[in-house]
């Protein structure tokens, strides 16, 4: 027998319950709507694999409705029924992402076998999407590396305010993970089967961001040739993130604190309020107690935003979590460059520890895929390190780094500079070839 979840839109009642006991026999659980308001109901609450819809439904063009199911839900296969006769339609349909379509009345002895097949498909993405938030750890609160007091205690907070809609104010230094962290709270909320989209508040100007955020009409200003879905309509049902929200302008503070209080918002040259069922996260880096002084925040918006806060701590602040950050992106990093490393030396690792992470996990993260790039052998060594990093360690202290530690880490990068050309490189150190060729032999290192 079959399995998987089908969803059937007409208005014929006679012909939804026909097609329902019909595919009902072939072991399908299936679901049915008179319009497409139901139908979208239906597929918010539900995993469904396959859609069968009438193209003349009460409330929409059933080739239209295709378009917006498979941008929302691309996983899911679409079969169109269509007039007979109307092979436009369902040209169209196929163009807007239907799997296919049916005549009605015309083509019942395909119904079986072209559900079976839109099935099968189905059921390969959705086990594709599966794996892959399996590999990508799932961005759920077990793949927040770390067993510091401080980042658990950030965890707990973030796993009690997930299973709520609770607006939620993301604060911490930049590369502190906060984007992971809303991601994660998404993933645990009933919201997660829904989209999650992030918005970088900083990346856009003042018009852009209204635009991108809003949406606009066609005509709204030169340009504007189309109608333009926004970030919150494209959010619809699940979340949106709002990172750096700290760099939004105030007029659209405004506009945003309308959102969170009304649900409603305005496309950008339309006078039809928009209705949207959204949580927000937003995020900064930012001290906003002292934006709001300086006049640069809304306190009002800064009120409804920061319902519940989570402090996210830097690295600086968790350094005990560095080795087994470090680990995780060894794992993660060197498959995707093509090297064989497993592990890195107690110099390397102790460099690490003494470093001063101004840029957090980020600037960890690109350590870490930089040295993989540069070392030939198992371990990460120090000699893979940046040279302005062994003069970075905190409080003004000296590098642990021996000074031949140095001195090879240093050739190593004149080296790369000339692109292995000895000769170019022991003139670069002032120093002659045969000394260069001692040091290479006296320090291992590739060449």
């Amino acid at each position: 027998m079959s399995t998987g979840q089908i969803l059937i839109i007409d208005d014929e009642d006679q012909l939804r319950k026909l097609l329902g006991r019909l595919l009902g026999r072939e072991g399908y659980s299936v679901l049915e709507a008179k319009d497409a308001k139901a139908a979208w109901k239906l597929l918010e609450k539900e995993e469904i694999q396959v859609v069968l819809s009438d193209v003349k439904l009460p409330d929409a063009n059933g080739v239209e409705l295709t378009q917006a199911i498979k941008a929302k839900y691309p996983e899911v296969e679409i079969i169109v029924l269509t007039a007979y006769g109307n092979i436009a339609d369902g040209v169209q349909a196929i163009k807007n992402g239907a799997f296919d379509y049916i005549t009605k009345g015309d083509d019942n002895n395909r119904i079986l076998p072209l559900t079976s097949k839109a099935m099968d498909k189905a059921m390969l993405q959705f086990r594709i999407r599966s794996l892959e938030n399996k590999i990508s750890g799932g961005r759920d609160f077990d793949n927040i590396i770390g067993q510091s007091a401080e980042i658990r205690a950030a965890i707990e907070l973030a796993q009690k305010v997930a299973g709520t809609d609770v607006t939620v104010l993301l604060l911490g230094e930049t590369g502190s993970g906060k984007e992971v962290f809303a991601q994660a709270i998404h993933r645990a909320s009933s919201r997660k089967l829904q989209p999650f989209v992030a918005v970088n508040c900083s990346a856009f100007g003042k018009e852009i961001l209204e635009s991108e955020l809003f949406g606009h009409k066609a005509g709204a200003f030169t340009g504007a040739i189309k109608d333009k879905k926004g970030f919150l309509e494209e959010a619809h049902n699940g979340t949106l993130f709002l990172d750096e929200i700290g760099e939004m302008a105030m007029e659209l503070q405004a506009k945003l604190l309308r959102v969170l209080e009304t649900q409603e918002f305005y496309k950008v040259g339309d006078s039809k309020p928009i209705k949207v069922n959204i949580r927000i996260i937003a995020a900064t880096n930012r001290v906003l107690d002292k934006e709001i002084e300086s006049g640069h925040f809304r306190a009002d918006l800064y009120y409804r935003l920061s319902a519940f806060q989570i402090k996210l701590p830097s690295l600086n602040e968790r350094r005990k979590d560095i080795p087994l950050l470090a680990e995780y992106f060894i794992r993660q990093l060197a498959p995707k460059n093509g090297r064989k490393v497993s592990g890195m030396t107690p110099a390397f690792a102790k460099a690490l520890q003494e470093h001063s992470w101004r840029g957090n996990i980020r600037e960890l993260r690109n350590v870490i895929e930089r040295a993989i790039i540069l070392t030939n052998t198992a371990e990460l060594d120090a000699a893979a390190l940046p040279v302005e990093f062994l003069w970075s360690a905190p409080a003004g202290e000296p590098s642990s780094m021996s000074l031949a530690e140095v001195e090879k880490h240093h050739i190593t990068r004149v080296l790369q500079y000339v692109k292995g050309n000895k000769t170019k490189a022991a003139e670069v150190l002032q120093i002659g070839l045969t000394t260069l060729y001692n040091k290479i032999k006296e320090y291992n290192i590739p060449v």
